[in-house]
């Protein structure tokens, strides 16, 4: 479960990188990573919920 928020963390971080440069800088090749690392956040997202739920019924 640690590692999975060090992940999406990380992801996160590549997403905030990204769609600064996109919207400060004007850096349009930054808007496909940025919507390359939401995507990859949803599946990370989405196996947290199920890490989740599961350590709940525990």
């Amino acid at each position: 479960m640690k590692d999975l928020i060090e992940k999406i963390n990380a992801e996160f971080e590549t997403f905030k990188t990204e769609s600064q440069s996109l919207i400060e800088k004007g850096v349009k090749a930054a808007g496909p990573r940025a919507r390359k690392s939401t995507l990859e956040l949803e599946k990370l997202l989405k196996e947290f919920r199920k890490v989740s739920v599961e350590e709940s019924k525990k």
